[in-house]
């Protein structure tokens, strides 16, 4: 096992671990119920997979999924929850703030006054740790839930690239992946916090939790490689098998295609067309977005059909010159393995005689 794949194996876990308990505390320290320290537990699981990579996979990842990416919004997204729904309680000043920021001053000026040798240096560390501690918590909850969202994907998309790859995903795919990752974030995170600031929407709690739920299912596609990868097709597959080479042959435009109207800008679009259609709510920015929508869906359904006709004229045009089509993204060997197998299949079609005619001098006798 190299020592840089297994440093950044941990190092990009433990920040991982260390956003999630960030988001713990904040939801203990807003709520003001130590139970929801429990939340902390979901980390175990992270820790359980990163046993297991290190042991049967040496640090590496896995082909199409990233179980750490997924085990990570497993603990950081109920914490998020949590803190979006008791949006809003905390007041917001900043008299507090200042407050604060002089007795830590004072505090501060204490602390070096009574340090004296190595027992007054670590009395002095830990005071300075608690007061700025204390800072932090003084600052405003509406603050702290955004910083938390931001920061989340960002390490998303810092997170997925300091991960080591596995075999079967190149550095240039990798850096695909976190050029469409980048762009996406962004617009998860103008989702959430464009509606989610409306003020009529925090005022109807089932409406938060149905952009919550949106807002969720949109993250599901972090976890996943398909994006840049394609799905190797076999080499028994039969050339009239049409269905087959065009996922074969397009898999990764289809699953982009996907994303965008089942996970990203279609439900995105629903969300925000039943604000302006039921719930009368209309601002600038969400028309704009809105007709965003519209226009991705609209750009991902053309690309659809060019696809579609592009395959079409292609497989036909080799069928016209009897030529058989295989799949680009099998090796060389794999192409001329299948087409030998697929010319017997032909041949043998072609030699043998029609069903009727074969049973009808039985049926004489």
């Amino acid at each position: 096992m190299e020592l840089m794949v297994l440093l950044n194996a941990l190092v990009t876990r433990l920040l991982f671990v260390l956003h999630s308990l960030i988001g713990v505390w904040r939801v203990t320290a807003v709520k003001k119920e130590p139970k929801y320290w429990l939340l902390a537990l979901l980390n175990l699981f992270l820790c359980l997979e990163t046993g297991l990579t290190l042991k049967f996979k040496q640090g590496r990842g896995y082909k199409w999924f990233s179980p750490a990416i997924f085990l990570y919004l497993i603990c950081i997204v109920p914490s998020l929850w949590l803190l979006e729904i008791h949006h809003g309680t905390q007041y917001c000043g900043n008299e507090p703030g200042a407050v604060q920021v002089n007795v830590s001053n004072q505090d501060f000026n204490q602390s070096r006054d009574s340090s004296h040798g190595s027992e007054g240096t670590d009395h002095h560390i830990i005071q300075t740790a608690k007061v700025f501690v204390n800072q932090l918590s003084t600052i405003c909850e509406t603050v702290w839930t955004l910083a938390l969202h931001q920061t989340f994907l960002l390490l998303l998309v810092v997170g997925r690239w300091l991960l080591p790859i596995g075999v079967e995903i190149t550095r240039d795919q990798l850096s695909q992946l976190l050029l469409m990752f980048v762009g996406t974030a962004a617009d998860i995170l103008e989702f959430a916090s464009e509606t989610l600031d409306i003020e009529d929407v925090r005022k109807n709690y089932a409406l938060i939790n149905a952009i919550l739920a949106v807002w969720t299912w949109s993250m599901l596609q972090f976890p996943l490689d398909l994006a840049v990868q394609h799905i190797g097709c076999k080499s028994s597959t039969p050339a009239r098998r049409i269905p087959s080479l065009l996922l074969c042959r397009y898999s990764a435009e289809l699953w982009n295609i996907g994303v965008s109207l089942f996970i990203q800008d279609g439900p995105f679009f629903i969300v925000r067309s039943i604000l302006m259609g039921h719930f009368r709510i209309f601002n600038q920015m969400l028309v704009f977005f809105t007709a965003k929508n519209i226009l991705v869906v609209t750009l991902q359904l053309y690309r659809l059909a060019v696809i579609t006709l592009d395959f079409r004229a292609t497989v036909l045009q080799k069928s016209r010159k009897g030529e058989v089509c295989c799949c680009p993204c099998e090796p060389y060997e794999a192409h001329a393995h299948a087409t030998g197998h697929q010319e017997n299949e032909m041949k043998e079609f072609v030699a043998s005689p029609p069903k009727e005619e074969s049973q009808a001098p039985s049926e004489d006798h």
